[in-house]
């Protein structure tokens, strides 16, 4: 694995930080996340940019209000993550309750149908004889399947996130933040967020027509769908501008507060968080793989009802099979490791400075194409290189199946786009965004993709540092190390993409060791006035750890609290631990 080099932001805290009151160490920590102005901070709802902003949004509101009007069918094509999930979920949920009689969904089995809105998945979906599709967190390249909708008479709604190609399908009409002409300022919003404001404009053009009034409904409010926006967006892993950073601090709230719904709680409650103390790490970490477990190795749909479900007791069986599935994906992806550790061993990683490769690409039969994305993520943090992942489409088949993901500075949609603008017929299609994408091309492709790839990532990376930096937020002085002061820290986000959660580093000196469970190293550390601090260290390397002859640590760490039998205390969690001898 690559050592990691410390590094730490230059940032001064803010003078107009310090002279609103907060504490110097937060000041100093959002400061160094680029933020200056107090009003930056602030994620009430009213600070919420307006839907009228938004390109589509309006006229998707008169399409969706015209189609309610007239009793019309609406069917909603999902994408199968947890995106993907939460969005259709609160599409379905929020049509309901806004008047919609006819509201159904549909989410493509990856393993028959693959990803979007497909000339196949039309086809599928003409069965429900719908009058209106409406795509969620997919769509912008669905050039056919809009096609193939119009030709059966069904007008098409596109909802999405991902970056468009050069054409854009012949919908109705398309809301996307990324879509050409658009200028709304969030260009981060998860597919959740985009049917958020889309539900928004729909609800203002409903009171527009005096709907609820006429229709005898209450105008429901649509705060009740925050707990779904904050879990679909944390899970996407979108940057966390200040617009995605409102609504997912209106989810957590809600979650806090006992107000999520059923499916959420649930899953929370199989995951062991506790909802009152919830944070974005535990949609992104607890929930979330739980909910793609569905979509990697069953049918989403299980997630979806999850979390449509009306009662604690459905909610907590969806959850419950949800967790199940997640422990077999948990036991497939480790094999599928040890098999991708095998094969890095024995691919010329080296080049002649030491390094890796600019890019890797992996490639063995069988593996499962749900559990891809993970394995690239995972090889991605090893060797902090991009990385693709493949698995056959079908057993015996001739296509396979790729997963990348990236890390900052390599836009990987875009070095997909380079190679297949340079190899024509070499890949088949692709789709995604900066950081994570989707490709399919013929197996005996493989090897000259393999190789254009990797000369690719080199040429956009050539200038690039790819060596693995850890950015610490400095120091801590003693009095700094405060059970108050961390738990200001936990609710200080929320943290996440491109706004990432404090972390600081020091040496400190080693009072105690052990191993607990397989690979975690508990400490106990003296700080500076011979304070003590316990601390512990997830997934150490046992070559290294424990070991009794050492004394001094340079440690990376966040400031946590611990809950242990009701009882709260500060815990330092290690991200990097190096002796010092």
């Amino acid at each position: 694995m690559l050592t990691r080099r410390l590094t730490r932001r230059q940032a001064e805290p803010a003078p107009g930080l310090l002279q609103s009151g907060l504490h110097p160490l937060l000041a100093r920590v959002y400061s160094g996340r680029g933020v200056t102005d107090p009003a930056e901070l602030k994620l009430s709802l009213q600070e919420l940019l307006p839907p009228t902003g938004l390109q589509g949004a309006a006229a998707a509101g008169v399409l969706l209000a015209d189609a309610i009007a007239g009793n019309r069918r609406l069917l909603i094509v999902g994408d199968f993550d947890a995106d993907g999930a939460t969005s259709t979920a609160l599409g379905v949920s929020a049509l309901r309750a806004l008047g919609a009689s006819h509201v159904d969904y549909l989410v493509p089995n990856r393993f028959e149908y693959g990803y979007g809105l497909t000339p196949e998945i039309v086809a599928l979906a003409a069965e429900r004889q719908p009058d209106l599709i409406i795509t969620v967190d997919n769509g912008i390249s669905s050039i056919e399947g809009v096609a193939a909708a119009r030709a059966l008479g069904i007008a098409t709604l596109v909802t999405d996130h991902h970056l468009a190609g050069r054409e854009l399908p012949a919908a109705d009409v398309i809301v996307n933040p990324n879509q050409p002409g658009c200028g709304f300022p969030s260009k981060a919003m998860a597919g959740v967020g985009v049917i958020f404001y889309v539900m928004l404009a729909l609800r203002a053009e409903l009171r527009r027509r005096g709907w609820f009034a006429g229709a005898g409904i209450p105008e429901p409010g649509l705060t009740d769908c925050l707990d779904l926006v904050a879990l679909g967006t944390v899970a996407d892993v979108v940057p966390l501008d200040r617009n995605n950073r409102i609504l997912v601090a209106a989810g957590l709230q809600r979650i806090r507060s006992g107000r999520a719904r059923p499916g959420i709680a649930a899953l929370l409650e199989v995951a062991g968080r506790a909802a009152a103390g919830v944070v974005a790490s535990d949609l992104g970490f607890a929930v979330g793989p739980r909910l793609n477990a569905a979509g990697r190795l069953d049918d989403m749909s299980v997630g979806i009802e999850c979390l449509l479900a009306p009662s604690t007791g459905i909610a907590r069986d969806y959850a419950g099979r949800l967790q199940q599935l997640n422990q077999d994906r948990r036991q497939i992806e480790l094999g599928m490791q040890r098999e991708a550790l095998s094969l890095l061993e024995n691919l010329p990683l080296q080049q002649a400075d030491g390094s890796p490769p600019a890019a890797i690409a992996l490639y063995e039969p069988g593996w499962h194409q749900g559990v891809i994305g993970i394995l690239a993520s995972r090889v991605k943090d090893r060797l902090h290189r991009p990385t693709i992942v493949f698995a056959d489409a079908e057993p015996g088949g001739d296509e396979l199946k790729g997963s990348a993901r990236s890390i900052k500075g390599i836009h990987i949609r875009d070095v997909l786009d380079a190679v297949a603008t340079r190899n024509p017929g070499l890949v088949t299609r692709f789709g995604g965004h900066a950081m994570a994408a989707g490709l399919s091309l013929p197996r005996d492709h493989y090897p000259a993709f393999a190789e254009a790839f990797v000369a690719e990532v080199a040429q956009h990376g050539r200038d690039l540092d790819l060596e693995v930096v850890l950015e610490s937020d400095g120091e801590l002085a003693p009095g700094d190390f405060d059970l108050p002061l961390a738990e200001a820290l936990r609710y200080g986000g929320p943290w996440g993409q491109h706004f990432p959660e404090p972390l600081f580093d020091g040496r400190f000196r080693i009072v105690q060791q052990r191993l607990v469970g397989e690979r975690h190293l508990k400490l106990v550390l003296e700080l500076p006035g011979a304070e003590v601090v316990d601390a512990i260290a997830f997934n150490v390397d046992l070559d290294v750890w424990p070991d009794p002859s050492q004394e001094w640590v340079e440690a990376a760490y966040r400031l946590d609290v611990n809950e242990f039998r009701g009882r709260r205390s500060l815990q330092l969690v290690i991200e990097q631990l190096r002796p010092l001898g």
